[in-house]
């Protein structure tokens, strides 16, 4: 995603492998582009979806030290 990010704000990186890119991170950032569509030329859901996925990355340790925690109960 980081990659597609840099991309879209440097056109001469463009290639026709951007549109492989495109083709994997567009259809994460499209269902939170329907909820939050782009401000004045701001496209927020890159950072929504980031956010996202963080919180994710977060709550699997957590889930998984608990889950481990009852059975060693």
């Amino acid at each position: 995603m980081l990659v597609y990010a840099v991309v879209s704000w440097i056109p001469s990186l463009q290639g026709r492998w951007s549109t492989y890119v495109a083709r994997v991170v567009e259809p994460v950032l499209q269902p939170v582009r329907r909820i939050i569509p782009p401000m004045g030329g701001l496209d927020l859901s890159f950072l929504v979806v980031i956010l996202l996925v963080g919180y994710v990355m977060n709550l699997i340790p957590r889930f998984a030290f608990e889950s481990a925690y009852c059975l060693i109960r």
